[in-house]
């Protein structure tokens, strides 16, 4: 008898070309947050026509989707990703920085990759639960937005998730493992000042400076930051400086922060921290001050249920083999690190850390918490939720670079995303075919909330958008 594992394998070997080109297409779209209009409908359009029912723009998100096959419980969600990153364009598949569009966007957080991962998964259950005659659902969510944008946490917010009794989902990395950590949670808010123009020179005591208000808001929030736990994260970006005159007093001046922290209440305290500095600039300089929120995300709640069911499939399957062309291009990539960058990796095992790519599969430990953040959190408090690795980039290499959008292009990204697919379909079929794991995994959630129930950290009246 095939073991399922090796049949959800062969499933998607016989439709990988479909799946790399689709990669390759959202690679060459690479398209920024709730703007993933080529992306998203060319996922919807190979789900219908591997006999998907999908529904398109759901949650009020025209980027987000639901694809879905099979009827009634358990209802088993994959979440995908195929948004990109501004700035990071650049060519495929060569080792030095050459961007195909100079300031222009790439998939540095490999959700090229991602997405289409998902759909290999979501493709290669459908064909195993009609030869096996599985009853349950199996959901392709398409999650926009990740990027800056929290999709998942909107479309939690919408009650999308509900009903579902699990979820997957995969993230290309360095190294090849099962995750059982947290993440941060974050809000991300823009302070928008007002002041007043007026000549620099014949008359600055007429003027009220914004951007003096920004700067001195950025002052302030750096003096916070040794009065913060030393978990906590806080990031910020200017993106309005008022104009390019230096001789008028700058009538206007925007800063968007990024604020983390391991727990969302945690984050809460610690925005009124901010908004209290931003509420001094303002008063310092004769200025106003408007906070809008952009966006936030809760942090992860790991599950160790469905992290040893995947684990298990994972080790099954073993870890995606490159060729010499493949390693030769990774160890090229490699060149380019600085030692800091190589350094990185003293948290990984020692047998991969001078290697150019991993071979092996991490030992599956509860890990320290995560020093970034992810949507997928919101899911993981409404269902369990588990994630895996697989290597798609040279070891040592980092997330956000053009390091990594050269390599999602490369058919090391290629096998790495296949693999992930395998990985995840495999752990849906012991999912639909074994309900005793659904069962203890929504016990170890429960435990692990306590008293607490998941409430979206995005206020109601904030709509997903572009950058504002």
């Amino acid at each position: 008898m095939i073991k399922h594992e090796e049949r959800i394998s062969d499933i998607i070997e016989q439709k990988r070309e479909l799946f790399i080109q689709v990669s390759d297409k959202i690679w060459e779209y690479a398209e920024t947050r709730f703007e993933e209009f080529q992306s998203a409908e060319l996922l919807c359009s190979t789900l219908e026509a591997e006999d998907f029912d999908v529904a398109r723009g759901v949650g009020g998100i025209p980027t987000a989707f639901i694809g879905s096959y099979g009827s009634g419980h358990p209802v088993i969600a994959i979440l995908g990703e195929y948004d990109a990153l501004s700035g990071l364009s650049q060519k495929r598949g060569t080792p030095k920085e050459d961007p195909v569009v100079p300031g222009g966007n790439g998939h540095g957080c490999g959700h090229n990759l991602l997405g289409s991962g998902v759909l290999a998964a979501a493709v290669a259950l459908r064909y195993y639960m009609e030869e096996h005659n599985l009853p349950g659902t199996i959901r392709y969510y398409g999650c926009p937005g990740e990027e800056g944008g929290s999709g998942k946490a909107f479309m939690a917010r919408e009650g999308l998730f509900d009903d579902i009794d699990a979820a997957l989902c995969w993230h290309p990395g360095h190294i090849n493992r099962v995750t059982f950590s947290s993440s941060l949670a974050n809000y991300q808010i823009y302070y928008k000042f007002k002041g007043k123009s007026s000549h620099a020179s014949a008359s600055p005591h007429l003027g009220r400076s914004a951007l003096d208000a920004v700067e001195l808001m950025n002052v302030g929030v750096n003096y916070l930051r040794e009065h913060i736990i030393p978990e906590a994260r806080v990031h910020y970006a200017v993106t309005n400086t008022g104009g390019f005159s230096p001789n008028v007093v700058q009538a206007e001046a925007d800063v968007l922060y990024l604020i983390r922290a391991p727990r969302i209440d945690q984050v809460k305290e610690l925005y009124e921290r901010v908004c209290s500095v931003a509420k001094g600039a303002a008063m310092m300089t004769g200025t106003e001050v408007e906070f809008i929120f952009d966006k936030a995300c809760s942090n992860v709640i790991p599950n160790s249920v469905l992290g040893e069911a995947m684990y298990k499939n994972f080790t099954a399957l073993g870890v995606p083999v490159h060729d010499e062309s493949e390693k030769r291009l990774a160890q090229e990539v490699r060149t380019t690190l600085t030692e800091g960058e190589k350094n990185s990796t003293l948290n990984d095992p020692r047998e991969i850390r001078d290697k150019e790519m991993s071979d092996m599969l991490n030992p599956y430990l509860e890990t320290k918490q995560l020093a970034g953040s992810t949507d997928v959190g919101d899911v993981s408090w409404i269902a369990p939720t588990v994630q895996c690795y697989t290597a798609c980039f040279a070891v040592g290499t980092q997330p956000h670079s053009w390091q990594w959008v050269t390599m999602g292009g490369s058919s090391v990204g290629h096998k790495g995303m296949l693999h992930a697919g395998k990985v995840m379909a495999a752990t849906a079929v012991d999912l639909l075919t074994n309900p005793e794991i659904i069962r203890k995994a929504k016990e170890e959630l429960k435990a692990r909330l306590g008293n607490e129930a998941y409430v979206c950290p995005i206020p109601k009246d904030v709509k997903p958008s572009a950058r504002k």
